[in-house]
């Protein structure tokens, strides 16, 4: 595919507007995860952490096949447009390119960041990262952030054994100098030391699919947040 200079102009355009928004208006950084929701399905999920004040969501979903997976982007698009929030696609990078989403999570198996920015140069392109080595990585990867984790123990890592701990925040921030995620087992009680630490965006899975009133509990780590990182960033 040929891309014009004036089209390749809008993507720049379009890139930097979605990673200014990613920058300046999130720190709470919500996944979805269906089978840990409690019965509740993925666009109840959604309504009610948007409903919370949530500036970003990650559609993630290891089970469902492709047609589902995509027909449930197309909702999570439609519905994060009009609360003006971005959308995130973990994995599939195709699928994240058909729906008109803000960007793509990869993991270490997934397609390299190189080869989606090639393909994808308007895309938030998120990687994650276990060692410091993949940090320092990221950055010449073509990434436009990297995530810290697991750092506690959490049901989303079926056999995982090893943790990161927070300390490996101030190493791993120190090899790159992306903006950066933190995840894996967070709890509130755990926000003032990540904060401590120079976390300024956390992202959660089952702190919020698993809470009784999903819309409240978003609305709480959010408040949390503006406390503990807007003095920081004054």
């Amino acid at each position: 595919m040929i891309v014009t200079e004036s089209a390749m102009k809008d993507f720049t355009t379009l890139y930097r507007q979605r990673l200014e928004k990613f920058i300046n208006e999130v720190t709470l950084y919500p996944v979805s995860c269906e089978k840990l929701a409690d019965g509740r399905s993925d666009i109840e999920w959604l309504d009610a952490v948007l409903a919370g004040g949530a500036r970003i969501v990650q559609l993630r979903d290891k089970e469902a096949d492709g047609r589902t997976f995509y027909q449930k982007a197309i909702i999570f698009r439609e519905k994060t447009r009009k609360a003006g929030a971005l959308f995130m696609v973990n994995d599939r990078v195709d699928i994240a390119l058909l729906t008109g989403a803000d960007g793509v999570h990869l993991g270490n198996r997934d397609v390299p960041a190189e080869e989606v920015r090639k393909l994808a140069p308007d895309l938030i392109i998120g990687v994650s990262c276990n060692t410091g080595e993949q940090a320092a990585a990221a950055g010449k990867q073509g990434a436009s952030y990297f995530n810290i984790g697991p750092l506690f123990a959490t049901r989303t890592k079926d056999g995982l054994r090893s943790f990161l701990g927070p300390e490996a925040i101030t190493g791993f921030s120190a090899r790159c100098a992306l903006p950066f995620t933190v995840m894996g087992g967070i709890k509130k009680e755990h926000l003032p030391e990540l904060a401590a630490l120079g976390a300024r965006r956390i992202a959660v899975v089952t702190a919020l699919t698993q809470a009784p009133d999903i819309k409240k509990e978003t609305a709480e780590w959010l408040a949390a947040l503006r406390r503990l990182v807007h003095p920081l960033n004054s």
